[in-house]
């Protein structure tokens, strides 16, 4: 019985190893980066990133990885691919900039409902 649940850990460790890199990886991307949220009370959003921007025909990373100058204009040519939200993104809002999870929301959410195509409710990004 020990063994099992020795086997059991070491496959929840593989698999949480194999979510983190993929978190990471933009290329091989699978779901939203959650490691900085201490208290997630929804799964990470799923997020194909390869098959979603060839499918929502987005080329450029910036549309997406977006760069501010400090007078709020975006940076037209500028992209912050290398980048985690997080570096940018504290976990509240700091004057204009939005918290991470507002961030995320308005980025994604708010880009499928301009472009009316794409999920825009909890549970069709969080799926559990």
């Amino acid at each position: 019985m020990a063994r099992l649940g020795a086997v059991g850990a070491v496959m929840g460790l593989l698999a949480g190893l194999w979510l983190a890199a993929a978190a990471w990886s933009q290329e091989d991307m699978e779901v939203v980066a959650t490691d900085m949220f201490t208290d997630p009370r929804r799964p990470a959003a799923v997020f194909p990133h390869d098959s979603h921007n060839e499918s929502a025909g987005v080329d450029e990373c910036n549309v997406c990885h977006h760069i501010y100058n400090e007078d709020g204009t975006l940076a037209e040519d500028e992209s912050s691919e290398d980048q985690a939200c997080a570096d940018c993104h504290e976990s509240a809002d700091v004057g204009r900039q939005p918290g991470l999870m507002k961030a995320y929301h308005l980025n994604c959410k708010g880009c499928h409902q301009e472009q009316a195509a794409g999920p825009v409710t909890c549970g069709e990004c969080h799926i559990k």
